[in-house]
């Protein structure tokens, strides 16, 4: 990351979207001043940012693990009937532009890497292409996911020839051959996980050599979609959120105990239900329980926590060799599970009661990668590809949805974070 962006986005954080009319005015400003440069931003904001650029490894790519785990000990489980055997902690690789961060991940046994098409912009890939040319083809197992587009208003071909696009994007980028899990990203319902082009595009990928094992990423309507994919005999993996805070726990352990009798391989996601439980990041999760939570599911092959400092990639590898959880984690979940969280569950009952049929879903999700994560870009990028813009619930005078399993303040959070669509793309990160 280059180091005035580095500046912007510790300046970013600092502001912590409290004031809307500061926050907007502040881009707006720096982005219509012709007199403003990126040297004059730094220059002028050294004296604020000097704290928070030494915020250690997440930014310098300099750091060391602390301790050694016990090879001997690391939990290895077989990824569904693909033939992979991997630890139960891979990477997750979206939110982290650190390539030395990935190679201490997997210098400290990781074998598992997940990445996608979209993330960062196209630059996760280019990232990892780059730096992978230095470890054995055979070393690593890596996932990138492309999503679908086009299904419900484009001839099936080319929805076809969009997604066999992508994916050839995305394998020059990863500069491979091969990739060795392809997956269809972001399913929300049977018909899209089911849809004939992509089953198409997939087979055609996969008898042509360039795509190992087939898969389905989910974030929400989980269940549904994870009974499609074991219903299918198509795919091989599925990728699903899983964590503390759903409240359909008992209808996705039914569907993931199914797909794992199926033969499925199951990877977790969103394991620590956004990190923090509040917007101003003062009450966070506890990441180190919550994995161990995930992971104590045996029909739960592996997960792939997106750790974006030395630290962070220390506490979640510190789990691959004991998960039982401690009174303490436990408390500490009970504890943040009764405070709730940023997490949405993606139950879609928001949809319907919507008046501008807006993805809130979509939104929610985008609302936690900006104030859990600090994931701006990926946010920003999000509201745009579901349509979502800046004047999204400025017609009513009432939000209309009611009855969120987790309590949102709907029309709140939207208008939080679709202020992120007035922030210059190049200042977000």
């Amino acid at each position: 990351m280059p180091l005035y962006r580095r500046a912007i986005f510790s300046f970013f954080l600092y502001l912590k979207f409290i004031s809307a009319d500061s926050f907007t005015k502040f881009f707006i400003s720096m982005s219509s001043n012709n007199t403003f440069s990126r040297r004059t931003f730094i220059k002028s904001s050294a004296a604020g940012f000097t704290g928070a650029m030494a915020m250690g490894a997440a930014f310098s790519g300099v750091a060391a693990i602390k301790k050694e785990i016990d090879r001997d000990r690391i939990v290895y489980r077989d990824l569904g009937k693909t033939g992979l055997k991997l630890p139960v902690v891979s990477m997750g690789v979206m939110r982290s532009d650190n390539p030395n961060l990935v190679k201490a991940a997997l210098r400290s046994g990781i074998s598992h890497l997940d990445t996608a098409h979209g993330y960062q912009g196209g630059r996760n890939e280019e990232m990892l292409g780059r730096l992978l040319r230095e470890f054995p083809r055979e070393s690593f197992v890596i996932a990138t996911k492309i999503r679908g587009e086009g299904e419900n208003e484009l001839p099936d071909a080319e929805v076809e020839a969009r997604f066999l696009g992508d994916f050839e994007i995305s394998l020059r980028r990863l500069q491979m051959e091969y990739v060795d899990i392809l997956y269809l990203h972001s399913a929300s319902s049977r018909e899209y996980t089911l849809h004939p082009a992509y089953l198409s595009a997939m087979k055609n990928l996969v008898e042509s050599g360039r795509v190992r094992f087939t898969g389905v990423s989910t974030h929400s309507n989980e269940p549904e979609v994870i009974n499609a994919v074991a219903e299918s005999d198509f795919y091989n993996v599925v990728l699903t959120s899983y964590n503390f805070q759903q409240k359909h726990l008992p209808d996705l352990n039914a569907a993931i105990k199914k797909a794992n009798k199926a033969g499925i391989g199951v990877v977790a996601m969103k394991t620590m239900a956004g990190g923090y439980m509040d917007k101003d990041r003062t009450r966070k999760v506890n990441a180190r329980a919550a994995l161990k939570w995930a992971l104590q599911n045996e029909h739960i092959n592996t997960a792939i926590p997106g750790f974006t400092s030395f630290d962070e990639m220390e506490e979640s590898w510190s789990v691959v060799t004991d998960l039982e959880l401690t009174d303490e984690e436990k408390r500490d979940l009970q504890l943040s599970y009764n405070r709730g969280s940023m997490y949405c569950n993606g139950c879609r009952t928001c949809l319907a009661q919507c008046p501008q049929k807006l993805a809130i879903p979509d939104a929610m999700r985008a609302y936690m990668y900006a104030y859990g994560y600090g994931q701006t870009r990926d946010a920003r990028n999000l509201l745009t590809e579901v349509g979502i813009d800046r004047q999204a619930c400025s017609d009513c005078n009432q939000c209309a949805v009611q009855g969120c399993p987790q309590q949102f303040d709907i029309r709140t959070k939207m208008q939080d974070i679709t202020r992120l669509l007035d922030v210059p793309c190049e200042f977000t990160v």
